[in-house]
């Protein structure tokens, strides 16, 4: 019968609630949607046009969760810049805890609403309630939950022949009412059928509080109407949530180096509404939007000022006389008295804090010889080979769909946005492993396409599948998507060397420029019947000149040069590629060692005054390396002289306990030799560590002569 009242009461709030509403706004009040912009940050732009004036009642829907995104961004638009706005108006949004606030309840946001809670919440209320007896008016004086009843006892349970307690039902309600002709009544929950508010502020405010509490509250949808006056049809926009769209390809591969590219952009209408004839646009861009809380109203907190005296809001003698105020008295034994109380004062304050914190951290490592690219030596630019880079004209790109979409409410679309011949060779792809089938793809649009997978197709049927990223107007990308196993190929070092050109040392680091040659033999077979262009990744730097391809070209994603070979079909060709790279490596100081330098002063190439440094580093730092193993030894001397003073010392202790002081006398002197000794050791591995730190100063001044002219 509880879950019956409690149902009950539930849907009685709801209807009292939307009978204190104003009626649903018509289909025909609602501007109809035109156009969608949707964006790369996971907002839409949705325009509305239509007549707007006083008259016609315009407006628009808009879910709950988005009236805060419409509010800051609704602008409103007139052909010619004649609308005149007079401002929107809406049903206000309130929080969760406002909305408990109004109805009654608790502010707990997550306590759940019990029919205790609802039907304590119009205490004070008229209400008529439907009992088994008749139907009563009047107001909620209390709502009272009884006291459960006792538990059986252990007596009870052991003796069989006594009629055993009943199972403890859960507490009843009790409802007193104030009726009109001033009865107070009792009604027991079994005995309430219903409960209905009769104030129409208590039923809105009810029902407000059960659509803000409602588990979909934030898809309720609301309506925003304008109010407006326009000589023709106005214009509504403004952003919303909006899934992001995505975008997938297909390249249909042609002969001589043609191709077709399809994109295919997937969307959903995540809202109640259908889309009829809107004018779609995707924009490949990501202007700044955010999350602003601004329809809710929001209430600041004043400082509480109370009097110097505390002064109370209830009569003394409402309910007592003096006599019972001051008391009976019969046991005292005599005297008069009289006992006066002090004012006191009540002291207010406020306080307030706020805190934030961030951290950042950031970490390199630096290994002693690692090879890059050097920006002293000049050997080549094989980065000027490649294609020019993409020019953008504006921030912001954007596709139009050719014809205006339907799409129903929480449906699904993919749509073409864009179908153009483009550039796209096919070419034989060798990194590392196997020859892969790839194409060299030229972006020949004349704007930027967004990333996605895309799919190959050639003759007559499916080649493979990839991804294609962010790539503006004349960008070129090497796209693999599948295995080419009509090619094999091998290559084999015929010989190579390095020879060291300059030598800078510059913020505690010895910077070796050289030059690295190599000269190898490329093997390529190709068993099909078509010829094959095969672009091979050469492991080279920028900062390089090649020789014996028939094509060097470079791949500016992964910033290495290519080297294309043209093979016939069913044909073995030998080539041999001579590369010469301009390379550096760095050394930090202490990574120094005496080979490094004595290798570097061997040098030929070297100019006379960087040979003759070096090769005094490598003497200083063989001084250094001769002082590190002399505190090496000092440090076990040390360890070992500690290790028998303390043995010396647990044998001193041991005859001290068994004999006394004669027998101890060797020990005695052994350990004051020990300790003489150990200060001499001490002392002489403070010497060696400011000699290493000197021959390090040293070191560091020698290559000092190595540093750049300053700018």
């Amino acid at each position: 019968m509880l879950r019956k009242i409690a149902w009950g009461m539930i849907v009685a709030a709801m209807t009292t609630g939307c009978a204190g509403q104003k009626p649903p706004e018509t289909a025909r009040s609602v501007l109809p949607l035109t156009s969608i912009r949707l964006y790369e940050t996971g907002v839409g732009y949705f325009e509305r046009t239509g007549s707007a004036g006083p008259s016609n009642g315009t407006s628009l829907p808009v879910p709950a969760g988005h009236l805060d995104d419409a509010l800051k961004t609704l602008v409103v638009l007139g052909q010619g810049g004649e609308s005149q706005v007079d401002g929107l108006e809406f049903e206000s949004s309130i929080s969760e805890g406002m909305a408990r606030a109004l109805a009654g309840l608790s502010k707990e946001a997550k306590s759940a609403i019990t029919h205790f809670d609802l039907l304590a919440s119009l205490k004070g209320d008229e209400v008529q309630v439907q009992a088994g007896s008749g139907t009563y008016e009047g107001r909620v004086i209390e709502v009272i939950r009884p006291e459960p009843k006792p538990e059986a006892t252990e007596e009870q349970e052991q003796d069989d022949t006594k009629e055993r307690v009943e199972e403890q039902k859960p507490p009843e309600l009790v409802l007193l009412l104030l009726t009109k002709g001033n009865e107070i009544r009792r009604f027991e929950a079994d005995e309430i059928e219903a409960v209905r508010p009769t104030s129409p502020v208590t039923a809105a405010r009810l029902g407000l509080a059960l659509n803000t509490l409602s588990p979909n509250a934030a898809q309720t949808r609301r309506m925003l109407r304008v109010m407006a006056r326009a000589k023709g049809p106005v214009t509504l926009g403004y952003i919303a949530e909006a899934p992001l769209w995505r975008t997938t390809y297909r390249i249909v591969l042609g002969q001589e180096d043609k191709a077709v590219l399809q994109g295919w952009a997937l969307l959903h209408n995540d809202t109640d509404e259908d889309w009829s004839q809107v004018r779609v646009q995707l924009v490949n861009g990501r202007p700044d939007s955010f999350l602003f809380p601004l329809a809710a109203p929001r209430y600041g907190r004043r400082e509480l000022a109370t009097p110097s005296e505390k002064l109370s809001t209830v009569p003394q003698l409402l309910d007592r006389t003096p006599d019972a105020i001051w008391g009976d008295h019969a046991d005292d034994e005599g005297g008069e008295s009289i006992g006066l109380g002090s004012y006191g004062t009540i002291g207010h304050g406020s306080g307030s804090g706020s805190g934030s914190g961030y951290g950042y951290g950031s970490g390199s490592l630096s290994v002693s010889g690692r090879v890059s690219k050097s920006d002293l030596l000049e050997i080549g630019n094989l980065a000027s080979i490649a294609t020019a880079a993409g020019v953008e004209s504006g921030a912001l790109f954007t596709y139009t769909l050719p014809r205006p979409l339907d799409l129903r409410a929480h449906g699904s679309a993919l749509v073409p946005f864009v179908q153009s011949p483009v550039e796209a060779k096919r070419i034989t792809w060798y990194e590392s492993d196997h020859p892969r089938m790839a194409v060299r793809f030229v972006n020949s649009t004349n704007q930027t396409l967004p990333p996605g997978p895309v799919a190959f197709f050639a003759d007559g049927g499916f080649a493979g599948e990839s991804a294609l990223d962010r790539l503006k107007p004349t960008e070129q990308r090497f796209i693999e998507f599948g295995a080419d196993i009509d090619v094999e190929t091998s290559t084999k070092v015929i010989s190579g060397g390095e020879e060291t050109k300059k030598l800078v040392f510059e913020k505690g680091k010895l910077s070796v420029h050289f030059v690295r040659t190599e000269r190898s033999v490329h093997t390529i077979e190709n068993r099909s019947g078509q010829a094959r262009s095969v672009h091979w990744v050469l492991g080279v730097v920028s900062n390089a000149r090649v020789e014996g391809p028939d094509e060097v070209t470079f791949d500016t994603a992964r910033n290495q040069p290519i080297a294309v070979f043209e093979v016939p079909p069913r044909k073995k060709i030998e080539r041999e590629v001579r590369t010469e790279q301009g390379l550096s490596r760095s050394y930090p100081l202490r990574n120094l060692e005496v080979a490094t330098l004595e290798r570097l002063a061997e040098g030929t190439s070297l100019p006379d005054e960087q040979r003759k440094a070096i090769a005094e580093a490598a003497q200083k730092r063989s001084a250094i390396q001769q002082t590190i193993e002399k505190k090496s030894k000092n440090e076990e001397a040390i360890k070992e002289v500690e290790a028998d003073l303390k043995r010396l010392r647990e044998h001193l202790e041991a005859l001290r306990g068994e004999t006394g002081g004669v027998a101890a006398n060797p020990f005695v002197r052994r350990i004051l030799t020990g300790e003489d000794r150990l200060t001499e050791l001490r002392q002489t591995k403070t010497s060696l560590e400011e000699e290493e730190r000197l021959g390090w100063k040293a070191l560091e001044e020698v290559l000092q002569r190595l540093s750049p002219p300053e700018k």
